[in-house]
């Protein structure tokens, strides 16, 4: 009995300079039921990448003009972060560190098993369908968040802090019962009256997040 597991729909994106290894992945993934796309470069792949585009990537770490970890920084600089899986001939910890921590979802030797390399794609296969629910679901929110205004955004930030109303009048140097008004339209806006409430969906929106701190 075949132990293959049922892969996530999506398309695994295949970039690697070299093409025998190219058409190696490509039969492996194909023979366990994959759609695949193989590309030559970096450039290439970017040039192909839409919004709709989904599934995952595997990569080379070394490639000429545009390497691994230099296409992952340009995808994850695009509105569709395609999760990635590193496939490299040589690689050093440092490397795997960084590429770990930009978000890659496994980082693997060429010579490694083959259900590891089938292991890591259908995991980054769950995690794309579940950052693209994710994203769907952030715009939806931030459709809603868009409806309050600028000065109500800002109130709405004090209260998921857990401030009272005085606390927030005082911080924004605004009279108390301008503070009350604004809440006000927030809930009447968001059809929302609880505060732990309206603190879920503010965190599932992305809004008032802190940036995250680059590690050295």
């Amino acid at each position: 009995m075949s132990t293959t597991p049922p892969f996530q729909s999506g398309t695994v994106f295949i970039v690697d300079d070299d093409q025998s290894f190219l058409r190696s992945v490509c039969r492996l993934l194909r023979a366990v039921g994959c759609t695949v796309e193989t590309f030559a470069s970096g450039q290439e792949f970017l040039a192909r990448l839409t919004p709709e585009l989904s599934g995952c990537v595997v990569c080379d770490l070394q490639m000429p003009e545009l390497d691994g970890i230099e296409l992952q920084a340009a995808l994850n600089q695009t509105d569709n972060p395609l999760p990635i899986v590193f496939l490299t001939g040589q690689g050093d910890i440092p490397t795997t560190v960084r590429a770990m921590q930009s978000g890659a979802e496994d980082f693997l030797t060429k010579l490694a098993p083959k259900e590891k390399l089938l292991a890591a794609v259908q995991r980054a296969l769950e995690r794309n369908v579940r950052e693209r629910r994710q994203r769907a679901r952030q715009q939806e929110l931030r459709v809603q968040f868009n409806e309050l205004s600028e000065r109500e955004l800002e109130v709405l930030g004090h209260v998921v802090q857990g401030k009272m109303n005085k606390q927030i009048a005082d911080d924004l140097n605004i009279n108390l019962r301008t503070v009350k008004l604004h809440r006000t339209n927030i809930t009447r806006k968001l059809k929302i009256q609880s505060v732990a409430e309206l603190t879920r969906l503010t965190d599932e929106a992305g809004l008032f997040q802190q940036p995250k701190k680059m590690v050295s």
